[in-house]
């Protein structure tokens, strides 16, 4: 008999009905002999609505409160799956996250998970109840409740599965796995078996949507084998573990893009000690988050500092940095807000040369210009016009022949 966590996302248990399928589904595995957790989000739209509501008594609600606000969401669905269960014979148990006693800290809003109290959920398992924990909530260490920001329900469930040690965490959502590329764009994507927790950080941390980075980050820290499954339909889904010695690995395992970039260019830059600190220093502090930055190489004593932002914070970035431009006595400031990011993953890159001049020959023979490019072991991202994005994800996903069981490396001592 083994421990299963499974979570169970806002679309999963979207209405009644799904919420019966999802219980159904669980009942299943019961059956089978399996002790299961569930972690549930709250019902689709139900964050969103409780936030604008927030939001429409408060200009600026308090964090605390809106904590408070945010975590009720989650509560009316572990009572309905729990009831759901329970209806179907089989005991179960809804907890809040500050029941089960998910410690985290202070930081409303994006709180981190510190500890996790085990004992009820082990207990229950024991009397042959099955837990049913709210996603995405906590508790601080002076009772306050608190929310873990976005991906926190899956990262709920990725922290329980390591606290109880389980044989597997299952992420059930509205698709069937991890595919080589958007199936939406690339007609032969295929989805994949078996990815490494260094390849689905990289393809999720450069955006794609299946797994929030920050709860692949905990799951490949603890060592807790994840899967991808659909809760609408049966199959294997994609399994999300450590990279093996023995194992052979795909060359190129998958793509991801972005289409929310945007290019700031400051250029006629004084080439000195020093110069990107004061560019990206008021970029920092506002806080924006930088992606990819270049600088070129500085002829006559001058160069050019091209960086990445979110396109949300394009007009902000521009703003915060037209005080540098006179300051530094830089020669303009411009942008580009309709570019996007294509990039390829793959662990067997570290041993085959020759990715990158392949993407940059597939590229090249759809006449798409490369404007940015940045590179590690593992993965190449560059940034191309947004209008030529979907030809890129595909003419690269052809080049690397992704549509079919790929090339593969030996990983070699």
């Amino acid at each position: 008999m083994s421990i299963i966590v499974q979570k169970y996302g806002g679309t999963s248990v979207g209405s009644v009905e799904r919420i019966q399928a999802v219980a159904e589904r669980v009942s299943g595995y019961l059956d089978t002999g399996h002790q299961v957790v569930v972690v549930v989000s709250a019902m689709s739209g139900e964050t969103n609505r409780l936030d604008t509501l927030g939001r429409s008594v408060s200009g600026r609600p308090p964090a605390r409160e809106m904590d408070v606000l945010l975590s009720s969401g989650e509560q009316v669905t572990i009572a309905l799956v729990a009831m759901a269960l329970q209806e179907r014979g089989y005991p179960a148990k809804s907890y809040l996250g500050t029941q089960v006693c998910i410690r985290t800290d202070g930081n409303f809003g994006r709180a981190r998970i510190e500890d996790i109290d085990t004992e009820a959920l082990r207990t229950d398992l024991a009397a042959g109840v099955t837990p049913v924990v709210a996603g995405f909530q906590g508790v601080d260490a002076v009772g306050n409740v608190t929310t873990l920001g976005r991906g926190g329900s899956d990262t709920t469930a990725v922290a329980i599965a390591a606290a109880l040690g389980v044989y597997e965490c299952q992420i059930c959502t509205d698709v069937d796995g991890v595919y080589t590329a958007d199936p939406r764009i690339v007609d032969d994507a295929r989805r994949l078996d078996r990815i490494t927790f260094e390849e689905m950080l990289e393809l999720a941390s450069l955006g794609s949507k299946v797994l929030h980075p920050r709860s692949v980050e905990f799951a490949g820290k603890y060592k807790v084998p994840l899967r991808v499954l659909s809760s609408f339909e049966e199959g294997p889904g994609t399994l999300i573990t450590i990279e093996k010695d023995d194992m052979e690995q795909p060359i190129v395992s998958g793509i991801a893009y972005a289409r929310d970039e945007a290019k700031i260019t400051m250029s006629g830059v004084p080439d000195v000690p020093g110069i990107a600190s004061k560019i990206l220093g008021p970029v920092g502090r506002a806080p924006i988050e930088v992606d990819m930055i270049v600088q070129n190489t500085g002829a006559d004593g001058l160069t050019d500092f091209t960086f990445t932002v979110k396109r949300s914070d394009y007009d902000r970035t521009l703003e915060l940095l037209a005080p540098v431009r006179d300051a530094i006595g830089a020669r303009s400031l411009s942008g580009d807000n309709r570019i996007a990011k294509v990039s390829v993953v793959g662990v067997g890159m570290r041993s085959h040369a020759g990715v990158a001049t392949r993407m940059f020959d597939a590229l090249a023979a759809e006449n798409i210009n490369i404007l940015m490019i940045s590179t590690s072991e593992i993965k190449i991202s560059v940034v191309v016009a947004e209008r030529y994005l979907e030809l890129a994800v595909r003419c690269i996903h052809s080049e690397f022949d992704l549509g079919k069981e790929p090339l593969r490396e030996v990983e070699t001592a």
